[in-house]
């Protein structure tokens, strides 16, 4: 197949080009950088707002699209996060309207709001940060233009990832590597009690590739592990891991108000897709 993979220099991204590589698809990586993406795909700088240009025939006519192009990520209240969605939505129009017929939209955990338990692609999203409210708005006008075109639309929810730490943007994982790189031996936290799913970075990608690479299951999709685990936990098993010589201090920061106490995804849909793949590894 040929994918075209926008935000392909991204943490995710990158992961998610070598193993739809891996999987012996075609890859067209959009990205502003290109150092953190497999030489084996084809790349391109352009910019995907510049609407003169038909992107379908521009990326050589791919057969999917996996939207990451997100900028401000670790910033959930940054005001682009709402002023970029038209941008978006007209990006994925351009490409729908000259024949691309399966695009794939990301979101996360924050597209839900505050949730305690399994969250289910039915869950109803209720969004308390301008980057949950763009990512749930631009599914929403994605599905809606979509729903009487021969388009299949799936909608990728994340939780949060671990693994290949250091090239992690924002994470807490990616900054406690730079903390002790600076010589820091002990930095503050919450209290460590929240439980949120964690999946490892290679899995997540093998997930998303899964979901690629067929046409029957669509509409939402958890990408996780489905298992929470506390935060404090994660937290001590990624510094024992890695060997770093830190320590956090519990309890100096209380917890954002839209983290709940517990929220991990149900897999039920994305365990199905993995069950019925033949072609991934």
């Amino acid at each position: 197949m040929k994918i075209l993979v926008t935000g392909a220099n991204g943490y995710i991204g990158s992961h998610v080009v070598k193993a739809l590589l891996d999987a012996k698809n075609e890859v067209i990586a959009v990205d502003f950088k290109h150092d953190n993406i497999d030489n084996r795909a084809k790349k391109f700088d352009t910019d995907i707002f510049d609407f003169d240009k038909n992107y379908f025939e521009l990326f050589e006519k791919p057969e999917v699209l996996i939207h990451f192009a997100c900028k401000d990520v670790p910033v959930h209240n940054s005001i682009y996060h709402i002023e970029s969605i038209p941008l978006h939505f007209k990006f994925i129009k351009n490409l729908v309207d000259n024949g691309l017929k399966q695009v794939i939209t990301v979101g996360s955990m924050h597209d839900v709001g505050y949730f305690e338990g399994a969250v289910k692609e039915n869950t109803e999203p209720h969004p308390m940060t301008f980057y949950g409210v763009s990512k749930d708005t631009l599914r929403r006008l994605v599905e809606i233009y979509t729903d009487d075109k021969d388009v299949v639309h799936q909608h990728l929810r994340f939780f949060y990832t671990y693994g290949d730490d250091e090239k992690s943007s924002g994470s807490i994982f990616a900054k406690i590597f730079q903390m002790a790189k600076d010589g820091q031996k002990t930095f503050p936290f919450t209290d460590g009690k929240n439980q949120f799913d964690y999946i490892e970075i290679n899995e997540l990608a093998q997930q998303i590739t899964a979901v690629a690479m067929q046409k029957e299951i669509s509409g939402i999709i958890n990408c996780c592990s489905g298992k929470p685990v506390a935060i404090k936990d994660q937290v001590e098993f990624f510094i024992k891991t890695h060997g770093l010589d830190i320590k956090p201090d519990f309890g100096k920061y209380p917890s954002r108000k839209y983290d709940s106490p517990c929220i991990y995804g149900d897999i039920t849909k994305i365990q199905k897709i993995l069950n019925s793949s033949k072609h991934i590894k």
